[in-house]
């Protein structure tokens, strides 16, 4: 019997319940570590800001969420493993890489370059290293592997991690999950993980909601992979309102049961922190681990999205998309 990874050890799928499909416990960009002004990392404080975060996620009923934490973005699974235990849900963590302009690519850079190794191969040896003996020392499996690419193109880089997520996803049966660049290379993400053998089912393009155009939402929905809207809240980049629209009119054509929901939040950031432009944080007040409850999905239910469509999109899709079932 299929078996879901988290954080706590394997949950059978129809334990997953409730799902908030991408969403980071806690997260860091490349480079805070190196600011002498950044917050001292202490992780029982990073633990009780998170909790505080995604405590109020419990009375709609979320029973889990998949972290999209990739490696290079200051993944801490210790940090997963405490708010798990301390607020009873359960948590999916990710191994992967995220872009290549976001991330961190100089090592396996140089060793390619300096003739050590092909970069493909030492990504999918590091994969499968994390997939099969666990991260580090905590024997922490992850239950999905994490990539991205950046805007309109996939760099060399972000080709050879995609590749190795492939060939690691075939061989473990783990799906994958990917950042797009301001709702860019959607179809390409598909169409390579497609060819190099991923089924279409064990793929969920993430960021859909980052471009207003049905045409392109379409074009990733005929390869039969599942896509996210997933940052709703973060509308400097495109209104809720617009996402909500976009969303409506690809439930109303049947594509419920290749879509999940969820916002890209972060738990506890790393760096040195300080205040956003009031003009900033209008774009971003609603932004949380409670806006599709608090905000979207009201508005769906206003515009006729029945409560079967909703449920097939926070519970059957990532239910589905985990356990390798497809549709």
């Amino acid at each position: 019997m299929v078996k879901i990874n988290t954080v706590l050890g394997p949950i059978d799928p129809e334990d997953m319940g409730l799902t908030l499909p991408h969403e980071h416990i806690s997260a860091g960009y490349p480079g805070w570590e190196c600011d002498p002004l950044s917050r001292p990392y202490d992780r029982e404080k990073i633990v009780n800001v998170c909790i505080k975060n995604l405590e109020p996620i419990k009375k709609y009923g979320v029973k889990t969420i998949i972290d999209a934490t990739p490696l290079d973005l200051s993944r801490d699974v210790e940090v997963m493993k405490a708010v798990s235990e301390k607020l009873q849900i359960h948590i999916i963590c990710s191994t992967g890489r995220y872009k290549e302009n976001g991330g961190k690519w100089f090592y396996f850079r140089q060793r390619e370059e300096g003739k050590i190794g092909e970069m493909k191969t030492e990504l999918y040896e590091g994969f499968m290293r994390e997939l099969t003996h666990g991260i580090g020392l905590t024997g922490i499996k992850p239950g999905v592997i994490k990539v991205a690419s950046g805007l309109n193109q996939i760099s060399s880089c972000e080709d050879a991690s995609l590749r190795a997520a492939a060939r690691a996803s075939k061989e473990t049966e783990t799906p994958i999950m990917t950042h797009t660049e301001d709702g860019t290379m959607g179809p390409e993400q598909a169409d390579l993980l497609i060819s190099e053998g991923v089924k279409p089912h064990k793929i969920v393009i993430g960021h859909m909601c980052g471009n207003p155009s049905l045409e392109y939402q379409e074009d990733v929905l005929i390869r039969g992979v599942y896509i996210a809207f997933d940052r709703f809240g973060i509308e400097m980049l495109v209104p809720d309102k617009v996402r909500i629209a976009m969303l409506v009119e690809l439930l109303k054509k049947g594509y419920e049961d290749r879509i999940m929901l969820s916002q890209d939040f972060i738990g506890c950031s790393f760096g040195r922190g300080g205040r956003m432009p009031e003009e900033m944080l209008k774009l971003v007040m609603n932004w949380s681990f409670t806006n599709i409850f608090h905000n979207v999905i009201p508005a769906l239910k206003k515009a006729g999205i029945s409560d079967k469509q909703i449920n097939t999109m926070t519970i059957d899709n990532p239910m589905r998309y985990l356990s390798g079932i497809s549709s």
